[in-house]
């Protein structure tokens, strides 16, 4: 006996089809104002700012300084989410792409972010300022990551975290494993660094996001008199 199979009915299809598109372009969506600039929705997608800022614990009122900041794709996310309240250091060592976060900044008007024009072993940011050090698809591309890391301790405030994503060299399909972090890298960069590794999340499709803090020294042990006379 043949098994007679039954198709949806067109309209059903078309709708099936319609939800689907809906679904995947709302992976990503921008906040009321900002304008996302060419080529920036497919990685938007690939990396959906909400659940990452989400990860790393961004709030209203922080103080943010973004290592690499491009021309402010990540940028303005990160502003939108910390508000006016909050602040946004935007860094990198290219003066083009910081004057190009200004004029997006200008025109979607965003007043909370100021960009701050770094070397490459050090963002510059100002001293004892940051709630969180935030920098996407930017560590593999650092040419000296222990120095880089070593300078940026200064401008985090107690208990701040320097957060990362970047492609996993597994994870990642699109052959370019080079361009990539592992965690032994990353790992041996932060020891090197005065840093430890206190969480990695997996839950992006080709990144993981790893997050730093400094190690705190261990408590110095009290000498007791037995201790001197020994």
């Amino acid at each position: 006996m043949k098994t007679r199979r039954i198709g949806l009915p067109p309209f059903l299809v078309l709708a099936t089809a319609l939800l689907a598109a809906v679904a995947s372009s709302a992976a990503f969506s921008p906040a009321a104002g900002q304008t996302v600039e060419a080529g920036e929705r497919r990685t938007n997608e690939r990396q959906p700012p909400g659940p990452i800022m989400d990860a790393i614990g961004l709030k209203l009122g922080m103080v943010v300084g973004e290592v690499g900041a491009g021309q402010g794709r990540f940028t303005v996310h990160l502003a939108s989410r910390v508000g006016p309240a909050g602040k946004v250091y935007a860094n990198d060592i290219d003066g083009g792409g910081l004057a190009r976060i200004r004029e997006r900044c200008e025109r979607d008007g965003i007043t909370n972010v100021e960009t701050i024009l770094g070397r490459v072993d050090d963002p510059l940011f100002p001293r004892d300022s940051l709630d969180l050090a935030f920098m996407i698809l930017t560590y593999h591309h650092l040419s000296r990551p222990v120095d880089l890391l070593k300078n940026l301790a200064p401008s985090l405030k107690p208990g701040a975290i320097v957060a990362v994503v970047d492609p996993d060299p597994v994870k990642d399909s699109d052959g370019r494993g080079f361009e990539s972090t592992s965690r032994e890298e990353i790992e041996k960069d932060a020891a090197a660094a005065g840093y430890e590794l206190v969480r990695l999340e997996t839950f992006l499709s080709r990144d993981n996001l790893f997050i730093l803090r400094v190690k705190t020294p261990a408590p110095r042990r009290t000498m007791s008199l037995a201790d001197l006379l020994r």
